[in-house]
């Protein structure tokens, strides 16, 4: 089960780009120079890189802080969905993206990877430390449907 772009749509109303509600998200990542795939990159201040490097590492879409110039590279298709708290946002994901998880009772053959440079690091700072327990959650049940895929063979 992945994230979709209706999901964000829901989340994120302020959307440019494409509008493809059966498009999927494989990954969510904070940091460009981290493979993607499929993913949906969140560009936080700091040293997560440029929109430019995430879309070669695979990104497809991006959570974009509102009123913040967008690069003119960026291509006219590539769907950017604004807020005005890029944590806040992440957050929301997270938490839409495991109530999603547990409605689900069968197990799950594909999830979408929220991935994080160092989790550790989220912890230091108090504001994002539900969002790194959050992830720990959500990488704790990818394991567990990872077992079971490998157990299934």
């Amino acid at each position: 089960m992945f994230l979709t772009y209706g999901d964000l749509a829901k989340l994120f109303p302020n959307v440019k780009g494409i509008q493809d509600h059966e498009l999927f998200f494989h990954t969510v990542a904070t940091n460009s120079a981290m493979p993607q795939p499929k993913g949906i990159f969140i560009p936080f201040e700091g040293n997560s890189g440029e929109m430019e490097e995430a879309i070669e590492n695979g990104a497809i879409a991006a959570l974009w802080k509102e009123g913040k110039n967008i690069p003119r590279y960026t291509p006219n298709h590539f769907p950017i969905f604004f807020t005005n708290d890029l944590l806040k946002g992440l957050k929301d994901m997270m938490e839409l993206y495991t109530e999603k998880i547990n409605q689900e009772k069968t197990l799950l053959k594909e999830v979408t990877n929220f991935l994080f440079i160092d989790e550790m690091r989220l912890k230091e700072n108090q504001s994002t430390y539900d969002i790194a327990v959050m992830a720990e959650k959500i990488n704790a049940i990818s394991e567990k449907l990872q077992q079971g895929r490998e157990g299934a063979k």
